[in-house]
């Protein structure tokens, strides 16, 4: 199985068949290299990697989206924590942690973020 095809595999199942299907119908001449790129490397290379499970890269993902105040893709990982097994009270926890390293104001966008997707689910 090739990297990209690997990829594609793990991104479907962490950020669903909905989401990945949106992504590639609006892949254009200009962001289909992107698009190939965050598929080999980001999931077919390092969330493929042996050293952390899902739940431990995820943990990582929303704190480091926090710190970064990437608050557009949070949602998006929030979803995907919940499907590598995150509990509601565990993506809490993480969120409340982010706010003593990351600080209170994004810790608190990243709450409202949060109760936006479990009002939707």
């Amino acid at each position: 199985m090739s990297d990209y095809e690997r990829g594609l595999e793990i991104r479907r199942e962490v950020l669903g068949d909905e989401h990945v299907d949106r992504a590639l119908e609006r892949m254009t001449e200009q962001t289909k290299d992107f698009q190939d790129f965050i598929t080999r490397y980001a999931w077919g290379e390092i969330w493929a990697r042996p050293g952390l499970d899902r739940r431990t890269r995820s943990c990582i993902t929303l704190t480091a989206l926090v710190a970064l105040g990437r608050f557009d893709e949070l949602a998006m990982h929030i979803r995907g924590a919940r499907r590598n097994g995150l509990t509601d009270e565990e993506i809490k926890e993480v969120l409340l942690h982010s706010a003593v390293y990351c600080g209170i104001p994004g810790a608190n966008q990243a709450f409202a973020v949060f109760q936006r997707v479990l009002e939707e689910e």
